[in-house]
């Protein structure tokens, strides 16, 4: 959520970057919050002054009744009353607008970095990194739902069967090479100095307000509605809300996290190659590495944390990209995102793994997340990205190293899977 004092000094630069958004109405939006703002300020103002004049005639009245001024004494508690029903009116007008306030700024998206390029579709991105070179296959080259119905390995069928679309059954080497690859991620955040948790996936409506997904994305979370839970999208939301409502000591900062979790997303379904197999699925595993940072340093961390995501795909010997995102096309939440994306071989197309995310005060600001600075509290800046989403990741590895004895497992998996090849 933006800072209302920021907006209320700065509103050419909110509108300009609301706009780089495509965010309709942006100057509307803005001067009714501002309009809003100012109403809040002169109903607290003037009911700071009705509150201090009748805490004087409160003290008046004791010494006019020390004095015998028994008439004046009763006017003054008169007046009292009068200032009490004042006051009480006004306590409830100040409620008012401002949850008319604070329900019209959650409504606003994080504004870009001055470093996000404009524009609106994904065709205006920019690549900004790539890397390794993409496979020569032969004509005969299976897509990856074809090579794991040869080496059943996934059964998307059961998973309908028992669940519905985009829940698939890992089998065999399938869920091996899953288990090898959260391992594998996992222990290469942990080298790298994140510590490991393991958050719930059940999530309260407060921890989805914190982290943004919450009012903007209710209709693509799943939500058990007796309990008013909702399953989580990331790893990201549970875990940058263990930090909701807390002052951070400066000498417990950086903070950085990872976490696995299964994540649970109610996309809209469509047809064609492009969501077929594990290219979109409601269910998938995902490896998230969140940190929480000061605000001089999250640009450093977000660098940090791109790098260690070239690192692992890299090690998977996966041709790769590095995108930044245009206004158009960034997240709600973000003010800087990068998207990583693998080269799926038998599809012949570029396919997303990992956004990594700098979300400055946007986050910290909803989550009350923040630390002190020269004894004042000042609100961090919250990043995360994916280390790795699984499903792409594998799609691409079972294309890319289909081989006429099997499929090869990249040397950095073997280890952890405990096979070479997929046969």
């Amino acid at each position: 959520m933006l800072q209302i004092n920021f907006i209320r000094e700065n509103r050419e630069l909110t509108i300009e970057g609301l706009e780089r958004k495509y965010f309709k109405g942006a100057t509307e939006a803005v001067d009714t919050i501002l309009g809003l703002d100012k109403q809040r300020r002169d109903t607290q103002s003037e009911l700071d002054a009705t509150l201090a004049q009748s805490n004087a005639l409160a003290k008046q009245i004791g010494q006019l009744m020390k004095e015998g001024k028994k008439e004046e004494a009763e006017a003054a508690k008169a007046q009292t009353s009068t200032l009490k029903v004042r006051a009480k009116s006004l306590e409830e007008s100040l409620k008012e607008v401002e949850e008319q306030l604070q329900a019209t700024l959650v409504l606003l998206p994080n504004l870009p970095h001055e470093s996000v390029p404009p524009g609106r579709t994904p065709e205006e991105n920019v690549e900004v990194y790539l890397w390794g070179e993409k496979p020569t296959l032969p004509e005969t080259a299976k897509p990856h739902w074809d090579l794991i119905e040869q080496y059943d390995i996934i059964d998307f069928k059961l998973g309908t069967k028992i669940t519905g679309a985009g829940f698939p059954v890992y089998k065999g080497k399938g869920a091996r090479i899953q288990r090898a690859m959260i391992q594998f991620f996992l222990d290469k955040a942990v080298e790298a100095g994140y510590m490991e948790v393991q958050p719930p996936i059940l999530i309260n409506a407060e921890s989805g307000f914190g982290t943004g997904q919450l009012p903007d994305k209710e209709g693509q979370m799943y939500h058990a509605t007796a309990d008013d839970l909702y399953l989580i999208p990331t790893a990201e939301v549970p875990i940058t809300n263990l930090y909701r409502d807390v002052i951070v000591n400066e000498n417990e900062l950086p903070i950085k996290n990872v976490g696995y979790t299964p994540c649970f997303r109610r996309e809209a379904g469509s047809w064609g190659a492009h969501v077929r197999g594990l290219n979109r699925l409601h269910q998938f595993d995902k490896v998230e590495i969140v940190q929480v940072r000061k605000p001089e340093e999250s640009y450093q961390a977000l660098d940090e944390m791109a790098e260690h995501v070239k690192g692992l795909l890299q090690a998977l010997e996966l041709p790769f990209r590095i995108i930044r995102l245009c206004g158009g096309d960034m997240g709600f939440t973000s003010a800087l995102t990068y998207d990583f994306e693998v080269w799926s071989g038998a599809q012949g197309r570029w396919l997303e793994c990992s956004s990594v995310s700098n979300f400055e005060t946007y986050q910290a600001n909803r989550l009350k997340l923040r630390y002190k600075v020269d004894g004042k509290t000042q609100l961090l800046h919250t990043l995360n990205g994916s280390a790795l989403a699984l499903p792409r990741i594998l799609a691409a590895l079972l294309e890319n190293n289909q081989t006429p004895e099997g499929i090869r497992i990249p040397k950095a998996l073997v280890p952890y899977c405990g096979f070479e090849l997929i046969k």
